[in-house]
C-alpha cells in the first residue's frame, strides 16, 4: 500500500497548497491512502467544518486533529457526523468524536488511523498516551484486523515521539510526529517494520515562525510583551510529510521517504 501523511496544515497558505497539489500527488504517486493533520488549518488555530470538507474534497482519506482540536466550535458537532475526522485518543473522555478508526482502502484493504497527544511540555495534562495506544493496537493487530496502521503522535518533545515509535514498533506500520511544524531528518524503518519520523513538519509558508507571520512572534521574543494576535504567514506553502510503502500481508513498512513539495524547502519525495 502507498500511504502519504501530511503534517499540520497551517492557515490559508496550507489549505491552498493542499487544494492545488494533493489531487496531482494522488495521481502521480498512485497513492492508496492519504492522512492529513488539519489542526491549524483555520486561522492557525483549529479546524472548521468548511475547511475540513475542503481538505477531504482535495483527496484526504482521513484528517487528524491535535491539542487545538476544538478551537473552532463547529468541530464539536462536525466530528460526530464526519467519521473521517479523528480527534486525539487521550483527549477528555467527554470529548465528541473518536481517536481511532478503521478505514477502507482500495482492494478491500483496511487501515487503522489513530492519534494521541503527548504529555511533555504540553500546556495541559492529557491521559497517558502509551496505555491508550496500547489498547488500540492490541485490538487491531497487523496482518489480522488491518492491513496497515498509522499513528499520529502529536506533541512537543522529540524524546516522547521517539519513545512512542519504539513502543509501537512491529505493531504499527507508521508512527509519525506532528505539532512542532519543523520537519526532522530521521525518517527510518524501525526493527519490526515500523516507519518512523519525529516530525512531519507543516503544510504552510516556511518564511515564518512555525507558520506564523514573523512580526508578532519576534516582538514577543525580543520584548517579552504581546501587542497583536498571531496571524498565519500567507506566502507559498510547502507540503511536508512522509511517504510510506507497506506490505499488505504483514503491514510492515518496506520504504519510507520524507516529503517536501513546493514552497521554500529543498524538495523531497518518492520519485526524486
Amino acid at each position: 500500500m502507498r500511504i502519504l501523511f501530511l503534517g499540520d496544515v497551517m492557515g490559508r497558505a496550507g489549505r491552498t497548497a493542499i487544494a492545488e497539489q494533493l489531487p496531482r500527488l494522488r495521481s502521480e504517486w498512485r497513492l492508496d491512502f492519504v492522512v492529513v493533520n488539519g489542526e491549524n488549518a483555520t486561522s492557525g488555530a483549529g479546524l472548521s467544518a468548511a475547511h475540513a470538507k475542503g481538505i477531504l474534497e482535495a483527496g484526504a482519506d482521513v484528517i487528524t486533529l491535535g491539542d487545538h482540536a476544538f478551537d473552532q466550535k463547529d468541530m464539536l458537532q462536525f466530528v460526530e457526523t464526519e467519521p473521517r475526522v479523528i480527534r486525539p485518543l487521550n483527549y477528555s473522555k467527554a470529548a465528541p468524536g473518536k481517536g481511532a478508526r478503521v478505514f477502507d482502502a482500495p482492494g478491500g484493504r483496511k487501515v487503522l488511523v489513530a492519534q494521541v497527544l503527548g504529555q511533555v511540555f504540553m500546556k495541559r495534562a492529557f491521559d497517558d498516551p502509551f496505555s491508550a495506544m496500547d489498547a488500540v493496537l492490541r485490538a487491531h493487530p497487523l496482518g489480522g484486523m488491518v492491513n496497515a496502521s498509522l499513528v499520529d503522535m502529536h506533541c512537543e518533545a522529540t524524546s516522547e515521539k521517539m519513545a512512542m515509535g519504539h513502543f509501537c514498533k512491529g505493531r504499527a506500520s507508521v508512527v509519525v510526529g506532528t505539532h512542532t511544524h519543523v520537519p526532522t531528518g530521521d525518517a527510518m524503518i524501525l526493527p519490526g517494520g515500523t516507519a518512523y519520523l519525529s516530525d512531519a513538519g507543516m503544510c504552510g509558508d516556511y518564511h515564518s515562525v512555525i507558520g506564523m507571520d514573523p512580526a508578532e512572534p519576534m516582538r514577543r521574543f525580543i520584548t517579552g510583551m504581546p501587542k497583536e494576535r498571531f496571524t498565519p504567514a500567507n506566502g507559498e506553502a510547502t507540503l511536508s510529510g512522509l511517504y510510506v510503502e507497506t506490505d499488505d500481508r504483514t503491514g510492515q513498512a518496506s520504504r519510507v521517504v520524507p516529503v517536501r513539495e513546493g514552497g521554500h524547502l529543498a524538495p523531497s519525495g518518492p520519485h526524486l
